[in-house]
């Protein structure tokens, strides 16, 4: 019996020893445990802090840059204090960062700082200076500044979120060895390490959340999720690999979309992020699910075909996303057409990798682009072509950023009275190389890449502040501007055209906007809603060149226009060539006829205006009376004008 009495006690002594073990190694492990998660939870912390940093100075140079381009478009003095308060706002978070940052923030922090106190200074400068001129060019010079600023901020970034994303795998292998400890705990108390378990494997789970959604967002697009240009190019090498291996060829899409800058521009980046997301949805559902979708950055896209084997069938794949950007796009009732320009390149037929590959279809992109094919597949021709073709382009860009552009003003006068009654405006380029060039040389390179529109608004824009100088010096001076046809086909002219008018404060009457024939009959439905939504702002429309294109009358006779302009071909040899006397003299009683007011261009001498006075013509202009003046001499011209106009009132 004492033998069973001391069996039992050591067993229970045993017993009690194991549970005592088991107790103590649970607790060593929820101690462990403990330790591990709170110290990861104070270096993510730490990580997050110093993101978060980062993310103010991003926040800051954004803030700079909207207030800098808020204050250049206005040129009020009210619109530098934001400007004044956004310089330096972020030198606070960059000492920060060198002062309690790890080493590479502090080497990335002295080298933004850098940059940032530059910009900073370029911002000051441009609201300290009394000269519009020398502020601008300051501006230009920030925005130079800004470029090589957010390089270096997008680079730090990205780096924290590796730094995040590896810490997070690091974490995930340390746990796993808790996981192995929890097996061991189990084994001596099973309740209390299976609900240990239960809390490992829970925080395990949200680890692994974490990191596959750290390494989603670094490999998919924020606004769209669809696949980032490093998901692309992964998915294009492995893709290239699998052809190597089987044989079929694969293709690439690059798509760039049609009128989405101005649309962003006028309607706000909310509805152009909107838009992006809607061509996204478009995108994927008009591609096999194999395909990859990409959004590369701004309005161009991307799209992987695997194995589509010839050049055919990825025209057949191309038609398909044609027509699903071809609807158009409800944004809050108001609806937008969008269409898009699609290049396309082969694998192993036009390219030898994937880098060449991206780069052909973008040539092919912008052969598509300039000549309007809507798609364009990439031949070896088009990379001379593209490469001189690039550089016109960015010249016109970097003349429509910089201001060389400069516009000039040819008077036009009233026949009955003999007055000036406005003035057209004309553009020319003032090339830092080869000096002043006429739109011959420029507009047609315009109207191929696309840059026509945003030259288009460049003109307005200046035109009207130049009209709005004018008023406040006691001219209400009307004036033409020349308007592009893909301006016409763009839905959201109308309102772009009303925004430059409250802008600069000048009526709708004072505008009269010049139409070519062609333009209308590209899309005659698209254009002549156009055109009546800017008559009802109050714009007058005018038919350039009118006889000298694809006439139709019929098209006039609906068009809704208020005047008609005649050719210069046809008034300068009106005297001498009775073909032009006789299409002169049918214009204008068309004209008269349907209503419209009729204006004759290249009247040269004071024959060819008394032979137009005597035909009825409303409205003449050319070198009779001046040939096209920068804006003060125009103004001389103009008070010069008036003032024997009043001498030969008195005489």
């Amino acid at each position: 019996m004492l033998s069973n009495w001391v069996e039992a006690r050591t067993t229970v002594q045993a017993t009690v020893a194991s549970l005592t073990a088991g107790l103590a190694a649970l607790a060593g492990l929820a101690l462990w445990t403990s330790l591990s998660m709170q110290h990861a939870a104070t270096h993510l912390h730490g990580l997050n802090e110093i993101s978060d940093r980062w993310g103010v100075v991003v926040q800051n140079v954004d803030v700079a840059d909207h207030a800098l381009t808020d204050y250049v478009r206005s040129g009020t003095p009210v619109m530098s204090q934001p400007v004044a308060t956004a310089a330096g706002a972020a030198d606070e978070s960059l000492r920060w960062l060198r002062e309690h940052g790890g080493p590479a923030d502090v080497r990335a922090a002295t080298i933004v700082s850098d940059l940032y106190g530059d910009y900073s200074g370029l911002l000051r400068e441009t609201v300290a200076s009394g000269d519009r001129t020398v502020a601008l060019q300051k501006a230009d010079q920030a925005e130079l500044t800004l470029v090589s600023l957010r390089k270096q901020l997008s680079t730090v970034v990205q780096l924290k979120r590796l730094e995040t994303t590896e810490y997070l795998r690091t974490a995930e292998l340390r746990n796993s060895n808790l996981r192995l400890a929890a097996l061991i705990a189990f084994i001596v108390d099973l309740g209390l390490v299976g609900l240990c378990g239960v809390v490992l494997l829970g925080h395990r789970r949200k680890i692994l959340r974490q990191a596959a959604k750290s390494e989603h967002e670094a490999m998919h697009d924020a606004l769209t999720g669809l696949a980032n240009r490093t998901l692309l190019t992964q998915r294009t090498q492995q893709a290239i690999r699998h052809s190597n291996q089987t044989g079929d060829p694969l293709g690439l899409f690059l798509i760039d979309l049609n009128r989405f800058k101005p649309i962003n521009d006028t309607l706000g980046h909310a509805f152009g992020d909107r838009l992006l997301q809607l061509v996204a949805n478009r995108l994927t559902g008009a591609v096999r699910e194999v395909d990859t979708v990409a959004r590369l950055g701004g309005d161009e896209f991307a799209v992987l075909l695997p194995s589509v084997n010839t050049s055919a069938n990825a025209l057949i794949v191309a038609e398909r996303v044609h027509r699903a950007l071809a609807e158009a796009v409800d944004l809050d009732g108001l609806s937008v057409d969008v269409g898009c320009s699609i290049g396309v390149a082969l694998y192993p037929t036009d390219s030898g990798d994937a880098h060449e590959l991206l780069k052909h279809a973008d040539i092919a992109m912008y052969t598509a682009k300039r000549a309007r094919l809507g798609t364009s597949v990439y031949e070896p021709g088009l990379d001379e072509h593209h490469a001189a073709q690039l550089t016109v382009i960015s010249d016109l860009r970097r003349a429509i950023d910089q201001g060389e552009l400069v516009l000039h003003y040819q008077p036009k006068a009233d026949l009955r009275t003999g007055q000036v009654c406005g003035a057209e405006v004309l553009c020319r380029w003032q090339h830092p190389r080869l000096g002043l060039l006429g739109p011959d040389r420029f507009i047609p390179a315009a109207e191929e890449t696309g840059l026509i529109e945003p030259l288009t608004q460049y003109v307005l824009d200046h035109a009207l502040a130049q009209c709005h100088t004018w008023h406040l010096a006691g001219w209400d001076m009307p004036i033409s501007v020349n308007v592009g046809a893909q301006c016409l086909h763009d839905m959201t002219f109308p309102e772009q055209v009303a925004a430059s008018l409250q802008r600069h404060g000048r009526p709708a009457s004072v505008l009269t906007l010049e139409i070519t024939e062609s333009a209308i009959i590209a899309d005659p439905h698209r254009a002549t809603d156009v055109l009546t939504r800017l008559r009802e702002l109050g714009v007058r429309l005018s038919i350039d060149d009118f006889g000298t294109g694809y006439s139709s009358i019929a098209y006039l006779r609906t068009m809704p226009v208020h005047e008609m302009k005649i050719d210069r071909s046809f008034t300068t040899n009106m005297r001498s060539d009775s073909s032009s006397g006789a299409i002169t003299r049918s214009l204008l009683g068309l004209a008269h006829n349907l209503e419209l007011e009729v204006v004759a261009e290249g009247v040269e001498d004071e024959e060819t205006w008394s032979v137009l006075a005597a035909l009825g013509c409303d409205i003449v202009q050319g070198y009779c009376l001046s040939k096209p003046l920068p804006a003060d001499q125009f103004a001389t011209w103009l008070a010069d004008r008036k003032l024997s106009e009043l001498v030969v009132t008195a005489d």
